[in-house]
């Protein structure tokens, strides 16, 4: 078996000069001691036990990175196994098709538990085609695979779809009235304002979870009600305590579900010295967010002068410290992204997850 350096050194030669390129996702374990929260949504408190079966990492874009073969997520893939990660999640941009890769790559790595997206954007797709897609790949990974899906932005369906923007809580929730069914096996008929389905698939799978990246306080309550739960980014601890948590154990509450939903939030991690240059590559980051409404609008409820703070820069322990937070306001999950702006810096991050994970 190869080394952990090894898969390592393959991962940052393929992802190049790219500077932040791993993300690493940390559920908080149930050996997590709880604090029931109000509502539906419960909470997990303190530094987070390892080892659970939630413990992943995954490799993608946000801010650039595209993953350009499938040869590059197989090594991501194989370092996330070979580190004893057990979910892995691609990401949804410009680069190779995200449930295709995971599709062809399934048998690869047997010890990886969880194999997602995050996110497939809905717009310029139909719930059957996303469907058979999907569940294609679910058969191929054995039932492991988890749907993270969203929007998108005015910028991208405008933009680079040529679509029009409009009405995106109705194109979600018609989506998913045909989507649904057809990931759960059965068939849809369905019609909508935007989007209609009459179709059956005979695709042999498991029924097929689904994230979705939710902001606004209708899709919010929309992920609690009727799907597994949400994915975030750009929501600090004090945001998914007060606004995302409220609205999510609406939706939750009002369905009667049993299981609370998922919480899935990302955070950026840069354990350096270097104060200075981690900020201003956090600022960076952080302006291409604030560019899209729906990011902007989610940092308010943070309360930050500088959206930036929203990184965890510092020692190991303040990291640490930080994340433990997240757990603290109520997320169930951690997709953590080193955003290292130098090479020393990152490799002390690498090393920091994975001398904490192993």
């Amino acid at each position: 078996m190869r080394a952990w350096s090894d898969f390592f050194a393959d991962a940052v030669t393929s992802c190049g000069s790219i500077q932040w390129c791993l993300i690493y996702v940390l559920a908080l374990g149930e050996a997590c001691p709880r604090r029931v929260k109000t509502g539906a949504v419960a909470g997990q408190k303190g530094i987070f036990a390892m080892g659970n079966d939630r413990l992943g990492m995954g490799w993608g874009m946000a801010g650039g990175t595209t993953l350009a073969s499938i040869e590059e997520v197989r090594d991501a893939a194989l370092l996330a196994e070979q580190s004893g990660f057990k979910s892995y999640w691609v990401s949804h941009a410009a680069g190779v098709e995200s449930v295709a890769a995971l599709a062809c790559l399934g048998n690869d790595f047997p010890g990886i538990k969880e194999v997602g997206t995050s996110v497939v954007p809905l717009y310029g797709r139909h719930p059957f085609g996303l469907a058979q897609l999907v569940r294609t790949a679910q058969n191929a990974v054995g039932g492991r695979f988890t749907l993270g899906v969203g929007t998108g932005n005015q910028g991208f369906v405008d933009g680079k779809l040529g679509l029009t923007w409009g009405k995106p809580f109705t194109y979600t929730r018609e989506f998913m009235d045909a989507l649904q069914p057809l990931l759960n096996g059965e068939p849809a008929d369905s019609i909508g304002e935007l989007v209609s389905a009459h179709a059956e698939l005979g695709i042999e799978a498991e029924p097929t979870p689904i994230l979705l990246a939710a902001l606004g306080p209708r899709m919010l309550r929309f992920a609690g009600g009727r799907l597994q739960g949400t994915t975030l980014g750009q929501c600090g601890p004090k945001t998914i305590a007060n606004y995302i948590l409220p609205h999510l154990s609406e939706g939750a509450e009002a369905a009667e579900r049993v299981t609370p939903p998922r919480v899935l939030a990302l955070v950026r991690i840069n354990v350096t010295e270097d104060i200075s240059g981690a900020k201003t590559l956090a600022r960076e980051i952080a302006s291409y967010y604030q560019a899209i409404p729906s990011y902007s609008n989610a940092t308010k409820h943070e309360g930050l002068d500088d959206p930036s703070d929203l990184h965890l820069i510092g020692s190991w322990q303040q990291i640490l410290d930080g994340l433990a937070a997240y757990g603290d306001a109520g997320a169930t999950d951690l997709r953590i992204q080193v955003a290292a702006h130098d090479e020393i810096s990152r490799e002390k991050s690498y090393r920091a997850l994975a001398d904490y994970l192993t």
